[in-house]
């Protein structure tokens, strides 16, 4: 742990400064940079919550391919490729006769 000592006028100071006290007080800096409140994911899912210089809502963070098994890899792999889209032709017979209703039509 570091000790720092602070010259207040008539007193001294003695202030502990370590990671615990960053994290539960405010950040002790004269000049404050906008930060967004942003979710970090981690390859393994867990989620963190940091300030980021850039309004974004999620980083996702990439996944190191050469720690996973061969059929892992190859299926994570095969999900990057773009998918292959199926057209479906219909082809509709039309077999409407107008003359067979002209029977109906009224004509004045």
């Amino acid at each position: 742990m570091l000790l720092k000592q602070i010259l207040i006028p008539g007193q001294y100071q003695v202030r502990h400064i370590s990671s615990a006290t960053a994290a539960v007080t405010r950040l002790h800096r004269s000049v404050y940079r906008r930060m967004y409140p942003t979710v970090v994911v981690q390859p393994d899912g867990s989620t963190i919550n940091i300030r980021y210089q850039e309004p974004r809502k999620i980083i996702k963070l990439p996944l190191d391919l050469s720690t996973l098994s061969e059929a892992e890899r190859k299926a994570r792999l095969e999900a990057r490729k773009p998918r292959k889209k199926v057209k479906i032709q219909d082809e509709v017979e039309d077999t409407f006769n107008a003359k067979k209703y002209m029977k109906y039509i009224k004509k004045k």
